[in-house]
This record gives structure tokens, sequence and C-alpha cells, in this order.
């Protein structure tokens, strides 16, 4: 009964979500029968959740709490979501009355990352909570991976009452801040009630404006439970529109036109369209540009889309044209590359867009900084540029993509031999098997949201995931290299999927995939029971190798240098990972063949798109696919920027 309310409650058009024909006849293939009921019948969504999801809004007046008038502020500025495992109760029961959308999990890290995962594809801001001690404790890799990616995060976290400073009556003994120095914009406890609105308004001064990065504020129970009777009672209540601008800086004439001139006279142009050209929502401004002056678009950045992987002058996929630019405009990278981490000629000249001053030149030399808002720079570019023909770099281009599309299909060649030889799945399989379900068959290819995770399964996947929209695909591992947050980050992108934010308002409803792997996995496995009780649909892919993906280490003869090492890297083999998933209210499906991995991944989507069902596909493989001498090309290398870049 419980899920047919909530079904009710969340039901949406599906038209566009069912693959009939590549999908029915896959599982018409299958080995296995259509299992999409849940295993465990004495698993269900108690009716409460549904029923408060339903419940309309109860926005706060005067009397009001501090953390009503917090959540009225945040309301107004709206924010998008708010992610959290309980704690911090006076916070987030303001925030879900004021009717901002809110997740509970199972822990605070990973619900740090739904978050996270959340600003990531959507370029909006999204709150996550803690409590005091361990609960705030815990999200701080989260935390640190928000900040590397440039995520607009508020962390909202709860702290001991102020008469309880400097005892031992508390959990939380120490003043917070200082734990998330370095990994954020800005932070502050609020030790004075009756400017709670005013730091609301700092916060999202910080949020909205310049380079985004996380905002943390906790909140001690004297602010956050003390009355007002009126608005007079509260020092600077002001409306938004009197504490901060939505203004952007715009280049100055002169510097768009020596970067115009700098275009006109390259042979070989290439932008590198990161988060800032998201976050400003400059795709359609970058695609003008891009056609007018025929320039190469490569994405980076913690997502992806905003350029088309199908344009013709996209070098997502072309890596081997990279070296041959001899101008990179690099818009809106906010966490620059080291010289020699992108490869690109260390003779070519760069120009930087981007809307912090005092970032430019950082890490790396550049030749031209224009200080703008990446969008206003991107038009005013767009008006500047003078049309220009390079018919000798579009060919290269295609060349470089066609070069690159017959490397993949080689993989898959040895990846189904190796499958065969091993009897298991090797990962060039998954990413091939995986790409036809996505983008060549009947589901409409601009529409399912990817969380690109793992390590080793990563180096394959990626090659072969496409973005065709912005925000299609959140890239999991960037810059910061967080272990183990991909179904955290599917909680976050799921439900702005379900929400219908931003640039998945077309697709509202429609199934996400993610990819981890098995060691990553333990870290966020919990956060399937969060999608089960919400019912987004999921399917997340495992790859089960049986080690970690640097097993190698631990080899006589490997970094060690001895043997007795190993043992630290590998784990039991053959692991039921799927199973973690049944017990969690999900489906589960192990795959420990080639040729039956479509049909379950077929079985997996369409129980997504029918049912809201979550799937655990467990793809069993070995450690020693990652030996380029047993089983070559092995763990294969990354290249940065594009769609084989791992930590850009």
């Amino acid at each position: 009964m419980a899920n047919k309310q909530m079904d009710k409650a969340t039901s949406v058009s599906r038209r566009n979500f069912v693959a009939k024909g590549a999908v029915a006849a896959a599982v018409a293939a299958g080995a296995k029968a259509s299992t999409t009921e849940r295993r465990d019948s004495n698993i269900e969504v108690p009716g409460e959740v549904p029923a408060s999801l339903a419940e309309a809004p109860n926005p706060a007046d005067f009397p009001m709490t501090g953390a009503q008038v917090f959540a009225k502020a945040c309301k107004k500025e709206g924010l998008a979501a708010l992610f959290c495992a309980p704690g911090n109760y006076t916070v987030i029961n303001a925030l879900a009355s004021e009717g901002i959308p809110c997740y509970g999990g199972r822990t605070e890290g990973m619900m740090c990352s739904a978050a996270d995962g959340f600003a990531r594809v959507t370029g909006e801001v999204a709150a996550a909570s803690g409590t005091e001690g361990p609960g705030f404790t815990n999200m701080i890799m989260n935390i640190a991976a928000a900040n590397a990616a440039r995520s607009p995060l508020l962390v909202l976290a709860s702290n001991m009452t102020l008469g309880l400073e400097d005892t031992e009556q508390a959990i939380q003994r120490v003043y917070q801040q200082p734990t998330t120095e370095g990994m954020k914009k800005y932070g502050k406890r609020l030790i004075n009630p009756h400017r709670v609105h005013e730091y609301a308004g700092y916060a999202f001064r910080q949020l909205k404006s310049g380079v985004p990065r996380p905002v943390h504020l906790d909140f001690p129970g004297e602010v956050a439970r003390r009355t007002f009777e009126s608005a007079e009672d509260l020092r600077y209540f002001f409306d938004k529109s009197k504490y901060r601008t939505d203004t952007k800086p715009h280049p100055s004439p002169g510097e768009i036109a020596k970067a115009a001139a700098m275009i006109r006279r390259a042979e070989r142009p290439i932008i590198v369209a990161s988060a800032g050209v998201f976050y400003s929502k400059a795709w359609d401004a970058l695609k003008i540009v891009a056609e007018k002056g025929n320039i190469a678009v490569v994405e980076s950045g913690p997502s992806r889309g905003h350029f088309g992987d199908e344009h013709p002058l996209s070098a997502n996929t072309a890596p081997d044209a990279l070296l041959s630019a001899d101008l990179v405009v690099l818009v809106g990278q906010y966490c620059m590359p080291n010289i020699g981490e992108y490869s690109f000629d260390p003779d070519a000249t760069f120009i930087r867009i981007d809307p912090d001053a005092a970032d430019i030149g950082r890490n790396l030399p550049i030749d031209l900084g224009v200080v703008s808002c990446e969008k206003a720079a991107l038009e005013a570019l767009a008006e500047e540029l003078a049309p220009r023909k390079r018919p000798a770099w579009r060919d290269e281009l295609a060349a470089a993509r066609a070069a690159f599309e017959a490397q993949n299909d080689e993989h898959y060649k040895l990846g189904l031999k190796y499958s065969q030889e091993a009897g298991c799945v090797h990962p060039a399989v998954i990413a091939k098997e995986l790409e036809d379900l996505l983008y060549r068959g009947d589901i409409p290819k601009e529409q399912t949201t990817v969380v690109s995770g793992g390590y080793g399964i990563a180096r394959y996947t990626r090659r072969r995931l496409r973005a065709y929209r912005p925000g299609q695909i959140c890239n999991g591992a960037y810059q910061y290299g967080a272990i183990g947050p991909d179904v955290g980050y599917t909680v976050g992108a799921g439900a702005a999927v379900q929400q219908g934010t931003g640039p998945h308002a077309p697709y509202k409803g429609a199934p996400v995939v993610a990819v981890t792997g098995d060691a990553g996995f333990a870290y966020s496995a919990m956060e399937l029971e969060t999608l089960t009780k919400y019912r987004i649909p999921a399917i997340v892919i495992v790859y089960n190798n049986n080690a970690w993906g640097v097993w190698r280490s631990g080899e006589s003869g490997g970094r060690s240098r001895t043997s007795r090492a190993q043992h630290m890297y590998l784990f039991q083999e053959n692991l039921r990972y799927e199973k973690i998933g049944e017990a969690l209210g999900a489906r589960g499906e192990y795959v420990t063949k080639a040729e039956d991995f479509a049909p379950a991944l077929a079985r997996s989507y369409q129980a997504a798109a029918r049912e809201r069902l979550s799937t655990v596909i467990n793809c069993q493989a070995i450690k020693e696919f990652w030996s380029a001498r047993d089983y070559p090309p092995g763990l294969l290398q990354k290249v940065e920027p594009g769609c084989m870049a791992y930590y850009h």
C-alpha cells in the first residue's frame, strides 16, 4: 500500500523512459527471466514516508525561531534541496517545513556527496547537514571533494550550546570552523542570534557570486532555538535584493579585442570549457563562438555536456588532436592544472577567462587573462570574432575521433576474448554494452544522467560515456579524487532528475545510471536504502575485480618490494554485492559472463523506468585484467582533458 501511495505522489510521464525495441530484445535474449519485484516481500516503505512527502509546506511566520528565520531566507534564495542524516534537528525540520525538498539518508558524509552531486549536475545551490561530533566529522572528505569541484554547497551543522563552551558535557568540544579550513569559501559559527538572517545573506553572497565553493555555517543551540517576536528583534532583516546583487563582471573591450586577434591568428585553436561555462549557463554562447570561428572545444570539470559530444568541433573524444592545438582558451577552469597535466603543447599560447582576477596565472602561465563572467565574455567574443574556416583543423578532429572509436572497438574485441578465457566480465564489455543501451537504442540519447565513478573501470567506461546536454554526466573523481562517494552522488543526481531541476526538466522522472568499483562501493552502499526509500530509479553497476585498483603495489617487486604486503590489497573473491542491494530494498543482478551483461542491464532499466526500482548489477571480473602483461592494454591511461579525464 505504501508503495502505491508513493507512486501516486511521484508519478510522472514515462513514455520516453523505456526503450521498447533494444531493451525488449535484450531481455528476450537473456538466460534469466525478468525479476523486477523486490526479493524480500517484508521490505516496504513505511506509510509515513509518502504521507509526509505529500504534506503541504508550512512556512513560518513571526514569532519565529532562529532556525525558521534562516530557513525562510534559504527558501527565498531558492535553495534547491537539502540532503542529511538525522541531527541538527531544529534546522533541518525548519527547512522541510518551508517547502525545500529534503532527503534523509544513512550517513552525513554520503548525503553531503548527494548534495554535491545535485549541485554538479544542476548548477544550483544544495545543502548538506551534519550534527556535532562524529556526524560532522564524517562529512570532511565529502566537503573537500565538493571544494575541489567548486560546488555551491551549503554545509549546515549543529554545535554545542554556547552555555557549554569549554566544558566536557557535549560531544563537540572544539570549534568547528578550523576543521573545514582550506576547503571552503566562507565559514562562520553563529554566536549572535539577532544576526542569523544577516549571516544567511553572507552565506548566499558567497554561494551565488564569483567562483562557487562550499560555505560552512554552524548553529549553537541558542541561535537555532532563539524565538523572535517580530522583525524588529532581528538585525539586518532585509530582502535578498538589498544584501546581494546578481550582477556579473563583464570583460573590457580591449581584452576581448586581443583575444579575438589571437584566435584569428591561430591555426588550431581550442576552448577548454569547464565548470564556469556550466554554472553561468553559457553553453549557447560557447556554441556560437565555436561555430563562428571553427574552434575546437574540449570539456573539463565535475560535469559534462555543456558542449555536446556529437558536435563536429568536439574534441572530447579526440585525444590525439590535443597536442596540435596552438592556442588554448581556458573558460571557467576553476581548478587549474599544473604544467604538463593537460595534454597540450607546452609552447602553445594560453588565454584564461575567469571571474577571479586573483587566480589568473596560478599553476599555469597565461598569455592573456580576461576577468569576466564566462557567459558575458563568450557573448562579447561572439560579437567580436570574424568568421573563419579551418578545414584542416576540422579534418584532424574527425580523424582523431575516428581513431579513438577504432581503439575502443579493438578494446571491446579483446574484452570479449578475455571474458571467454577468464570466465567473467571484462570492463571493455561493460563499457560497450552500456554505451549501446544509452545512446544506440530507443532511449533518447540526451536523456540518461550518468554518475561516472570507480577507478580502473572508469578508464574504460569514460571512453564510451557520452554527453549531449548540460549536466548529463557527473564526474565522480575530480581533482580531489575522493574514494567511494559514487552512490552518494547518485542520490543527488537522481533527486535532480526526479525534481526536473535545471537542464533535467525535459527528462523529469527518468532513471539514472552509476558506475562504481568494488572498493568504492563499500563507502556508500548503504545509500541504496535512500534510493529505494525515495523511489529514485537508479542502476548501480559495480565492477567487482576482487581487489583494490592498486593491488599490484603489494606484489613482490612492486612498490613494497615484498609479497608480504599483498594481502592488504586483496578482497575475498566473488563477493555478492548485489545481495546488499536486495537486503536494502533494491533489485540485484549477478553477472559472471559477458553475454549476460546486456540482458541484466536491460532488465534493470525496465525495472527503473516502469516500477521505479533501483538495481545493483554486480559484474564479476578478476584483478589480473589490470595487468598489461597478461591482458593488454590492462589499466588504461587517462588523458586530460576530455572524456578520458580522471582528475580534471
